[in-house]
């Protein structure tokens, strides 16, 4: 257990599941007070229908040593937003970190041209997307910047080089994650003038619970997945990205990082954390150097 974000005070935004959780936990591993915020709790599931909710994430923040509050919010409402943000301030006076890891997307119809694909479903999947971080990061900001040193964490799945390069196999994700980059640049250009920094973060291949689920593992045997899906040797557990975050939130020099796209796997290597089985898997790295170089599938050297 540990104590260098103690006094930290940060809002994950969609920490029901995934990287939102990773880092609301880690974040908690190192003393913060995390506000964990999605649609699911045990009394209402959200559209996504899964058996993850904001409560156990809380729950997670305190056992690792953190403060949990868990608070159900629709980032897709502005006003939910607004109290949300209103009474963090109330009761904490102010916020020194903001992760937008918000999507909750159902389903993504991949390898679907923007005409075959359902139109309603997909500027949903923008909503989801991209409105969300927006609409956060309007009424969040104005708290975060009243105390110097700030940041903001677009959470993205890709990192720019890669994105900015790759086709992502569907009009509306490819869209949607083109535009949480881009989001991290603009916020960096407003927030420098404030002495804040934002940024963009992507986790590799993330074994989420949806991730373990898809493959029938979890995630204490998820190696045994490698024999179908050799790349799946690369993946990350979420307190990888977490623990990227705990590291920025913890690096005095982080406005070096300011409008940047950056990977849990490149942070790794600056900042000597590890995944949870003490490696450092590189999957952005693979996926240029292997995957689309059309190498064979061996993750040596990228793990």
């Amino acid at each position: 257990m540990e104590t260098a974000l103690a006094g930290t005070i940060a809002l994950v935004a969609g920490a029901t599941r995934g990287a939102g959780r990773g880092i609301a936990v880690q974040l908690g591993a190192c003393g913060a007070t995390v506000y964990v915020t999605g649609r699911t709790t045990r009394s209402q599931p959200s559209e996504m229908n899964r058996p993850e909710t904001i409560d156990e994430t809380a729950e997670l923040v305190n056992q690792a040593g953190g403060r949990g509050i868990a608070i159900q919010v629709d980032h897709l409402v502005p006003a939910e937003v607004r109290a949300l943000v209103t009474r963090i301030e109330q009761e904490q006076g102010c916020l020194h970190l903001l992760v937008n890891d918000i999507f909750g997307a159902t389903k993504i119809e991949w390898h679907k041209t923007v005409w075959e694909s359902d139109l309603e479903y997909g500027l949903r999947t923008l909503r989801l997307a991209v409105d969300t971080h927006a609409i956060t990061s309007h009424f969040a900001i104005p708290l975060l910047i009243t105390t110097p040193g700030g940041l903001v964490v677009e959470v993205n799945d890709g990192t720019a080089e890669y994105n900015g390069n790759t086709y992502r196999n569907s009009f509306f994700y490819d869209l949607a994650k083109a535009a949480v980059l881009r989001m991290a640049f603009a916020l960096g250009h407003e927030l420098k003038p404030h002495g804040a920094t934002a940024l963009s973060l992507t986790p590799g291949w993330l074994r989420s619970e949806a991730m373990l689920e898809a493959f029938g593992v979890t995630e204490s045997n998820w190696r045994d997945a490698i024999t179908r899906v050799p790349g799946f040797g690369v993946s990350e557990s979420p307190a990888f990205v977490g623990r990227a975050v705990a590291a920025l939130a913890q690096d005095p020099e982080v406005s070096r990082w300011n409008g940047m796209s950056l990977s849990s796997g490149q942070l790794a290597k600056i900042y000597g954390f590890t995944d949870l089985d003490g490696s450092r898997p590189d999957a952005w790295r693979y996926m240029t150097d292997v995957q689309n170089g059309g190498n064979p599938h061996d993750v040596t050297g990228y793990r």
